[in-house]
């Protein structure tokens, strides 16, 4: 998720393994994910299905705290800015390419380490130029930082549950107004495969906490780690636990 974008936004290069800012970051000329958005499309299309697919950036915050500062920035809140900047046409991009929505990753969000003020500027950066919806997506333990990710200039709030799930804690006395939750309820870094009736579980703690109409099924994050059986056997069994309750409310 850092080496995709840092190879092709202009000001950074990737050299053993290693993210680097070497001079002033500039928006990327060509799309960086737009084509395989595209092709998504195409392949679900031609299966028949009807499915639409969002499109994904990983955030200013965490790209420049992923990367080793080398040139041009003498610190990191100008970095991040004009990161927000070059995501910005990202985004667009993805956005004509047929994004139903935008997620934006930021799991630095929830270590402690960043300053949330510059952070949430530069999402706004981001947000403000896309129509469909833009989810904030933040990785571990949220309690510390939620009601700062409340305020953020997003409709979506997507967090861990499966593998955090002292999350719900946080989320019980909060104030969405009208924020969506985006519900993690698969653990993504464990190779275990959840029942369907865990999984069932699971959301219907959710809902109690968060409603219904304001829930939205997903993993605890990406699953690139995971070996492609177990990805997709969690994943069937996660479509299936919320197709069974969405049938059961009806």
């Amino acid at each position: 998720m850092i080496s995709i974008f840092a190879s092709k936004i202009p000001g950074m290069k990737v050299e053993n393994g290693t993210s680097k800012i070497i001079s002033r970051i500039l928006p990327p000329q060509n799309p960086i994910g737009a084509q395989d958005l595209k092709f998504s499309q195409r392949i679900i299309k031609k299966l028949g299905g009807g499915q639409k697919i969002k499109g994904i950036i990983t955030g200013p915050t965490t790209l420049v705290h992923s990367s080793r500062i080398e040139g041009f920035y003498e610190n990191k809140e100008k970095a991040i800015m004009d990161m927000a900047e070059a995501l910005k046409r990202e985004a667009s991009y993805l956005e004509e390419a047929g994004a139903s929505m935008i997620q934006i990753d930021e799991p630095f969000l929830s270590t402690g380490t960043v300053n949330i003020k510059t952070a949430k500027k530069a999402v706004k950066r981001i947000s403000d130029v896309i129509s469909v919806p833009v989810a904030l997506h933040a990785c571990g333990d949220i309690r510390e930082v939620f009601e700062d990710l409340l305020k953020f200039n997003v409709e979506i709030i997507d967090c861990e549950f499966a593998g955090n799930p002292k999350n719900l804690e946080i989320i019980k006395d909060a104030e969405l107004k009208d924020k969506k939750i985006g519900f993690g309820c698969i653990d993504t870094k464990s190779q275990k495969i959840e029942t369907i009736k865990e999984i069932k579980n699971l959301i219907k703690k959710g809902i109690k906490v968060i409603g219904e109409e304001k829930i939205i099924i997903d993993p605890d994050c990406g699953m690139r780690k995971l070996p492609r059986n177990v990805a997709f056997s969690k994943l069937k069994n996660m479509v299936e636990a919320a197709n069974a309750l969405q049938d059961n409310s009806q």
